[in-house]
């Protein structure tokens, strides 16, 4: 996995807890279900927040 600031993890490693347990909904309401949506989501919430996340491509 790609090394993230430590707050960037923080929001990832809760933002997986979220979609295990099955509380974590997309932008359009619906449960996510894939690892790589839910890393997405963390990733893009942590820029919001102002940790250092490198940009999307």
């Amino acid at each position: 996995m790609a090394k993230y600031s430590k707050k960037a993890s923080e929001k990832l490693e809760a933002t997986m807890h979220e979609m295990k347990e099955g509380k974590l909904k997309s932008g359009s309401g619906k449960k996510v279900t894939s690892k790589k949506q839910a890393v997405a989501i963390g990733l893009s919430e942590a820029r919001k927040e102002g940790a250092k996340v490198p940009k999307k491509k």
